[in-house]
């Protein structure tokens, strides 16, 4: 199933509950309005709500290879039980961790930082998990 992104692009995304599910040109479409506020900013947090830690990684480790980042290591030991999950990531430290919640929607939260450019600061998505595949 697809989903129209909103006629905002990624201002239409805020306040939703989940991500839209896109087609090819549209998913497109929203990376190329998204690099430029990605290239404006110094280092990031992430944050994946994913059925399940597997679903949660693999978005994770997508968005990196994609952004050609370096890939954050586990804060803790990964959570055993299934169902969804919210992975929570830092360029700062390295790290990310992982916690099993429940009542989330999904999707991918990036949040810029910019010490040199406060304005370029912001929080884009929710993305949809796919959206770096």
């Amino acid at each position: 199933m697809t989903t129209d992104l909103p006629s905002s692009g990624l201002n239409g995304l805020r306040g939703l509950r989940t991500a839209p599910c896109l087609d090819g040109e549209t998913a497109s479409t929203l990376r190329r309005e998204l690099a430029p506020r990605l290239g404006a900013c110094d280092w990031f947090t992430i944050g994946i709500m994913a059925p399940s830690a597997g679903a949660a990684l693999t978005a994770l480790r997508q968005l990196e290879a994609a952004q050609g980042w370096s890939a954050l290591q586990p804060g803790d030991p990964a959570e055993g039980e299934p169902g969804p999950v919210f992975l929570k990531g830092n360029q700062r430290t390295g790290l990310f961790h992982l916690r099993r919640e429940e009542g989330l929607g999904a999707g991918i939260l990036i949040t810029g930082h910019a010490a040199s450019d406060p304005d370029a600061e912001d929080t884009w998505g929710p993305l949809p998990l796919d959206l770096f595949a």
